[in-house]
Formats: C-alpha cells, structure tokens, sequence
C-alpha cells in the first residue's frame, strides 16, 4: 500500500467497516446502489448526520440515456456536479455536452488543485482523487466569446423556434410557420435572417399581395408585425447566430485518441441577457441531434449526454406547440442514444410531461425562506419516491457538496432516495485563462472549418436580383390591369421560372421530403 493511500484512509472517518455493519436503513438503501455493470460514482451516503463511506451511491452507465434533472438553489454545487458526472462519463468514452451559463466550466480541460479542502472531501468519501484534465472542444453562439462559432441556418432553425427567439405570440407564430413552408415549397434557401426578411417584404409588397393570398391565413398586418420583430432583432446585434457555415450536431459526438469522450463547452456568458436566444439554440441543437442520429434503442453507454443548464428559460413563456415538442423530443430521443440531463433550481421549473421522463434525480438544497419557497418544497418532495428520510427537513439541511439522489437501477426501477456527500471533481474547479482557451479554440481540428462566416446566394440576392432587374413589358402589364390575376407572372413565378432559380430549387421529392422532416420545432437540415 502506498503512502498516500496510508494518508487517505487515515484521514477517513472512524465510521468504516465493511457494509454488512452498516445500520439496517442505510444497508437497504446502499444494497439499491449495487451494480453489476459499469456505472458512474457520486460519492457515499449519508445517514443519521454521518457519512458512511462503505455505502457507495452510483448511477448505472446505461441509465444515462434515461435522462435526469440537476437541482437546487444557488450556491449548492450544481456546477460541481455537472463537472463530476461529466468527467466520468468522458473518462468511459461517453462525449458530453456542457452549456456553459456562468463561464466556469472550462476548467474540465485542466488538471485541479488538490488543497485541504478537496483531500478532506476525498477522504471523506473514500475517493481516490487524482487531477486530471479531460478532453475539450470550446464553442460560442454566433462567435460572441472565445469558442469555435456555433450558428444555424433559418431554414433548420423553422418557426416554432425563431417564434420564441422573437417573442411572437401563438397566432404571429402560426404564420410565421406558413412563411416558412412558403419559402420551402418556392425552394427558397433562408440561410440568414436578411433572406427572410426579404421574403416577408416581398409578400408584404404590392407585387406579392397575390402570393400572400395564396398562402392563406396571413393577414397583411401580423407579415407586417414579423417583419418589424425580424428588423428589431437584427438592430440588438443578433444576426450573427443565424448563418453559414452551420454547425453539425454529430461534431458533439466524438472520441479522443485515447478513447475518452469530448466534452464540448458551450460558452454563454456573452449572451446571459439573452436568455431567450441561448436557451431556444440549446434546444435546437438538441432537436437537430434527434433528427440526424438512427435508432439504435438500449445502448450499452449513452452515445451524447447532453446537460441543459438554466433549463426554466426554456419553458418561460413558451407555447403549447413549443412544450409538446420538447416533450416529444425528450421522449424519443432516448432511443437514439441520447441522454438528456436539465439544470435548474426547483423541479416545479420543468413542466410535469417532462420531468416525468427524468429518471435520475440529484436534488440539491432548497431554500424554504418564504411561503413560496415552502410550496416549492412540499411539491418537490412529492417527485420523489417514498423515503426512509424526512425530505422535507432534509432538502433544506444539506450541505453544499451535498444532494439527495435517486437514480434507475440496472433493470429500470427507481433506486432508493439517498442523501449523498458528493466526490470532488478531478478537474479545475473554476475557468482557464482566456490566453490557454484561444489556443485550445485555435488548435481544434473544427476551427477552420467553422470560424468564418459566409454569405452565400439565397433567397436575399435571389429576390434582389430578380426585383431590380428590368423587365421591358413591365409598362404594358401595368397598363393592362384589367386582365385577370393569372395573365401575368408573380415575381416569384418569376424567379422560380429563372435559370438562376433553377440551380437552387430541389425536385418535388426533396421539398416534401424537407417538409416531412419539419415535425418537431419545424426543424430541418438542408443537408438532409
């Protein structure tokens, strides 16, 4: 035995032994906790004010595709957590995804500092800590930050989630959605947002009026009031998340040559004003995962485990159409290999169809303060099974580094509820300097193939082009407005009857196949 294994278990606590000699209610809530199979460690139990470190509390690696919620008040060590399971799902060849709100999590990427305080918890646990760094990739929304740039095409973005971006009510989003499938079924590419405002301009015109009556549905006034919502935008500097080149997904899901799984950080300090915009590209990136991975069912490891911080900008204000997609998306993409984590303060944050499908549970303290505060409570311990605790009293007494967890067995049944002392992440606790960041974004593999923008021709130059090019029998239409509507060709007609359209329009079968594959969020990839 080396000297510093000497060191940690002389520093353990006195209450040891092996887990036969445990009290009988912490011997059956450690006996839920034993796993044949690989699984994640979190730390060891805690029962009457002691931390028994024979009782080991884990989560099995398959479950992680099962999905699971991170909660608690401010200050409790979520981050911590979020930091601590990433690790281990990284050290199994499992890649992650980390959105960053705070701009702390960085440090996944380097080795931390072992002080007093981490070797105590260590010991406490029966850890053997060692630092580590893990593997990392940096992104940030649109480039705002140090991170690989992240942007979305608006054709893939679709219009539930650019309803939500704008702030549109359900009826504005309703005929933002016939826009949409306008400029899908036309073969107009909206790579950015200057390609659907020049759509929506074009059906509000004089030339387009007949198109827009076409559409049906969309009253000249609510195209008026997207578009004013699309120029708005614009002005507060938000066009740069909308563009080329966009981001693949399955750039999420990748190894390092050592066989640990990446964990991608998003970076989102730049945009925490904008909580809207961050958290409807969470889910983006999310709903894009879901259409581009196969089924491929019970996996023996998550190919993703996908952590959605700050996950009540999500559902704030958000429609019935937008909740019954999330709700779909979680559901299904489980069997797509994809693990689905959200980060909150309180359960009552995710609406109850979702936190149904949240089968691992780390609930760190609440705060009981003020009679809301203790409503939030009460519910919240109704979401967890029976107890052999008193989660009422416990959910306010655990300490930072401290959660109370129940996670899916092997064989898919809830666990007991445990009170845990959590392990200490291996890794920094805290950010890297931005110089090593710049470097690390600078030397990736995917920096040169996402760092410049481009703007190539869309539906923006298409319509331009075709407005201001002259037509010498324009004079004589006019003059002749008697005739029927049908005599002579819309603008877009037009445009779709030019060879410069015909290079960009699809056959038949491409823009169904594009319509059919807006079903969730009305998503879709023009490399589908």
């Amino acid at each position: 035995m080396g000297d510093s294994e000497t060191a940690r278990q002389a520093a353990a606590p006195d209450i040891r032994g092996n887990a036969s000699a445990l009290p009988r209610e912490a011997l059956e809530i450690s006996a839920g906790y034993t796993f044949a199979g690989p699984a994640l460690d979190l730390g060891a139990l805690l029962w009457d004010g002691q931390c028994l470190p024979d009782a080991q509390i884990r989560i099995p690696l398959p479950m992680l595709n099962r999905h699971g919620l991170v909660a608690g008040a401010t200050g409790t060590g979520k981050t911590k957590t979020l930091q601590l399971i990433a690790e281990q799902l990284s050290a199994q060849g499992v890649p992650v995804f980390l959105a960053d709100v705070k701009g702390d999590l960085s440090g996944v990427s380097a080795p931390g500092t072992g002080d007093d305080r981490v070797r105590g918890r260590a010991a406490e646990v029966r850890q053997q800590w060692t630092p580590a760094g893990f593997p990392a990739e940096f992104f940030a929304l649109g480039g705002m930050g140090h991170g690989i740039p992240v942007r979305a095409t608006v054709t893939s973005f679709g219009p539930v989630l650019l309803s939500k971006v704008l702030g549109l009510n359900q009826t504005q989003e309703q005929s933002l959605g016939l826009i949409f499938h306008y400029a899908d079924t036309k073969g107009l590419e909206l790579f950015d947002l200057k390609d659907l405002r020049a759509v929506v301009a074009f059906l509000t015109s004089d030339e387009g009026k007949a198109e827009l009556k076409q559409i049906g549905g969309l009253s000249t006034a609510t195209a008026g009031v997207i578009l004013r919502s699309l120029t708005a935008f614009e002005a507060q500097g938000m066009a740069g998340f909308f563009g080329e080149p966009e981001f693949a997904t399955g750039d999420f899901l990748r190894t390092g040559a050592d066989g640990r799984g990446i964990v991608s950080v998003l970076e989102l300090p730049a945009v925490q004003d904008r909580p809207q915009l961050f958290s409807t590209f969470l889910m983006w990136l999310l709903a894009d995962l879901f259409h581009d991975l196969p089924e491929v069912g019970d996996v023996d490891k998550p190919k993703l485990v996908f952590f959605f911080d700050e996950a009540h900008l999500l559902f704030d204000g958000a429609s019935k159409a937008f909740l019954d997609s999330i709700t779909q998306t979680v559901r299904l993409i489980r069997s797509k290999g994809v693990g689905v984590f959200f980060v909150t303060q309180t359960p009552k944050d995710v609406p109850s169809d979702v936190l149904g499908q949240l089968g691992n549970r780390v609930q760190h303290a609440l705060r009981a303060f003020t009679p809301d505060d203790q409503k939030a409570l009460r519910a919240t311990v109704k979401t967890f099974p029976d107890s052999a605790y008193d989660l009422e009293e416990l959910l306010t007494t655990v300490g930072t580094g401290e959660a109370v967890v129940t996670v899916l067995s092997e064989q898919g049944a809830p666990t007991p509820v445990a009170a845990t002392r959590l392990r200490a992440p291996e890794s920094l606790m805290g950010p890297v300097d931005g110089a090593a960041l710049d470097r690390a974004v600078r030397g990736s593999a995917l920096y040169g193939r996402y760092a410049q923008a481009v703007d190539r021709e869309s539906a923006y130059e298409k319509l331009t082009a075709e407005r201001e090019r002259p037509r010498p029998q324009q004079a004589q239409a006019r003059a002749e407005r008697g005739r029927a509507p049908e005599a002579e060709p819309t603008l877009v007609e037009q445009v779709v009857g030019s060879g410069m359209f015909k290079s960009l329009a699809r056959s038949v079968g491409t823009q169904l196949g594009r319509e059919i594959t807006r079903s969730l969020f009305g998503t879709a990839r023009r490399r589908r």
